[in-house]
């Protein structure tokens, strides 16, 4: 048996992917641990996992603020602070706690979040042969291919921090899409393997006696949104208010119409066979277990990656992509009706869920880390 280690940021969405591929790995007999913020990770994470700290409370707190002013920037002061302020600060304060993992737990393989610079470094410093788990795709297709000089600070910026551009491992890239979703082909090296759901876990109640006959919709924007996803969320609920259906909206107690449910946290997962449509900024992972459950979507895509994902599933015939600062309750309405009635989007889903069951998810991915370890 073998060991295999995640380093992963302390973002929800990030980890969860780590979760259910690691959960593959234990379920195979291999030892896994992971390293990163031990009170994002542990909620996440089977009961008996292993958790390495790279991250303490204060330096999280901290991540917290700085991505809540990150919602405030526009243009390419969003990329300057994405890069100077969180991303590489974050690879330096993981370093440390990387390494004293990779000392007690003595991996045979490094399995980095793309946004997890540390692994790449420690794994090089150490000798390991190291794994990218790629939790949006939206990177691979270089979002500044079209923007030179922006796509080269970046570089300069990775050389000073590392050496070298490691953004994405030479030996290994896993993609929790489909390629049919991506609409490219890419080497050898990158591996499709579908959204990793299995062996997840959820630890949110839900009340689920209150769920109605009706047609049901969950409209998530994440755990960040700013000001502007308070005026989404308005707009929405006067968009559903005299709908026949039932909408799910995670967020914070506010005064909503009988037919909506206001929740501070789902148990995503498991509501998902219960919906019939999804509304939602556009992270990937939300866009990816719906579509993993051939759900049509309603996409407002705030920034990062977001635009990027949205355009995949207008691509694919599976959604309808809003205008995040803008959408008013009319424009919403109609997006949601339009998913909802209009069957050939779907069709377009279902589409998109049988390349997800092709990919193999999580099988899959631990399939190509043995390999990895098998030289």
């Amino acid at each position: 048996m073998s060991r295999f280690l995640f380093v992963v940021p302390p973002l929800t969405g990030h980890v969860n992917p780590t979760a259910s591929v690691g959960g593959e790995l234990l379920a195979r007999g291999h030892d896994v641990a992971w390293v990163g913020h031990p009170g994002t990770l542990r909620p996440l994470l089977p009961d008996n996992a292993v958790v390495f700290p790279a991250i303490d409370d204060v330096l999280e707190a901290d991540i917290r603020a700085k991505r809540e002013r990150w919602l405030a920037l526009r243009g390419m002061a969003v990329l300057k602070f994405f890069w100077e302020e969180f991303l590489i600060p974050l690879g330096h304060a993981m370093v440390p706690g990387v390494a004293d993992a990779v000392r007690l737990f003595a991996p045979d393989v490094i399995i980095a979040d793309q946004q997890a610079l540390a692994g790449p470094v420690v794994a090089g410093h150490a000798g390991l042969p190291w794994v990218t788990s790629a939790s949006t795709s939206a990177e691979l297709v270089n979002p500044l291919r079209t923007m030179p000089k922006v796509d080269a600070w970046v570089r300069d910026l990775l050389h000073d921090f590392a050496g070298g551009d490691i953004r994405f491992s030479d030996l290994l890239v896993l993609v929790y899409s489909s390629a049919a979703l991506v609409g490219q082909e890419f080497g050898e090296e990158v591996a499709f393997v579908g959204p990793a759901l299995t062996h997840r876990v959820e630890r949110t109640d839900f009340p689920w006696r209150r769920l109605t006959g009706q047609r049901r919709v969950l409209v998530s924007l994440g755990t960040l949104n700013g000001p502007a996803g308070e005026r989404f969320l308005g707009q929405t609920l006067e968009a559903v208010a005299d709908l026949d259906v039932q909408v799910i909206m995670v967020a914070e107690p506010r005064p909503a119409p009988p037919n909506v449910l206001v929740l501070p946290s789902v148990p995503q997962l498991a509501l998902m066979p219960h919906l019939d449509a999804v509304v939602t900024h556009g992270g990937h992972n939300t866009v990816c277990e719906a579509l993993a459950h051939g759900l049509p979507l309603v996409v407002a895509p705030i920034r990062d990656d977001q635009p990027t994902v949205a355009a995949q599933v207008v691509a694919a015939g599976a959604g309808v992509r809003l205008t995040y600062s803008r959408a008013r309750a009319a424009e919403i309405r109609s997006a949601l009706e339009s998913v909802l009635d209009e069957p050939e989007y779907a069709a377009a889903a279902e589409l998109v869920r049988e390349s997800f069951l092709a990919a193999g998810g999580a099988a899959a991915a631990a399939d190509r880390l043995e390999k990895v370890v098998a030289g």
